[in-house]
């Protein structure tokens, strides 16, 4: 399922029926970084659709504005319009308050959604450990992890220590690497400068039109 960096670059594995990523996030905004992520997850996992389901009010960051719900939803629409495998979930925003993964995979059980996998950064699983009731989210969903550039890449000893018996659930594929972030985004935005090629076309316009940043 991974690259070799220096060797082929391994095709697309088969497409699984039924197969569903979901990808969280607060998407303030939502980048290339993010359908990047998403479309090595899809090719490399084999899956279906991707669900982008944006929080409606990010528990991690507590005290930090956060741009209005409706914006980063349209804005994920927008984002994943072009590809047939991409949706926007507007699931934690319908339900309001903090969104805790553990709620919304519990919610799309519900709702009849076989095990999906979920779509998360090196960076996220070193925080793993201090999600809510984690050991249900990977009863819940199987993880798939790529890295961050500028932390340190994580493995299935790092899995084994802190989750013990779960090595099973945990994959990690190999890429991209692409240096983008949204506080970026944001302060290019903010200076007046150009967020072309970070952003989506079509999201880079929104940007423009509602100056959220500026």
């Amino acid at each position: 399922m991974t690259d070799d960096p220096g060797g082929d670059v391994a095709p697309p594995a088969p497409v699984v029926p039924g197969s569903v990523g979901i990808l969280g996030g607060t998407f303030d905004p939502v980048h290339n970084g993010h359908l990047a992520i998403a479309e090595e997850a899809r090719e490399a996992l084999g899956l279906e659709r991707v669900l982008f389901v944006p929080a409606a009010s990010p528990p991690h960051k507590p005290g930090r504005p956060v741009t209005p719900p409706g914006d980063r939803l349209a804005m994920v629409r927008l984002a994943v319009a072009g590809n047939p495998a991409f949706a926007a979930s507007d699931l934690e925003i319908r339900r309001g308050g903090a969104s805790y993964t553990v709620d919304t995979l519990e919610a799309l059980r519900a709702d009849g959604l076989a095990e999906p996998w979920l779509i998360l950064s090196s960076e996220a699983l070193a925080l793993f450990p201090e999600w809510r009731e984690p050991r249900r989210v990977l009863a819940l969903a199987r993880l798939a992890v790529v890295p961050r550039g500028g932390f340190d890449p994580l493995g299935p000893d790092w899995v084994d220590r802190h989750f013990p018996g779960a090595v099973e659930r945990v994959t990690f594929l190999s890429g991209p690497l692409l240096p983008i972030s949204g506080s970026v985004v944001r302060r290019r935005a903010r200076a007046g400068r150009s967020v072309r090629y970070l952003v989506p076309d079509a999201v880079a316009a929104y940007l423009a039109e509602h100056r959220l940043y500026s």
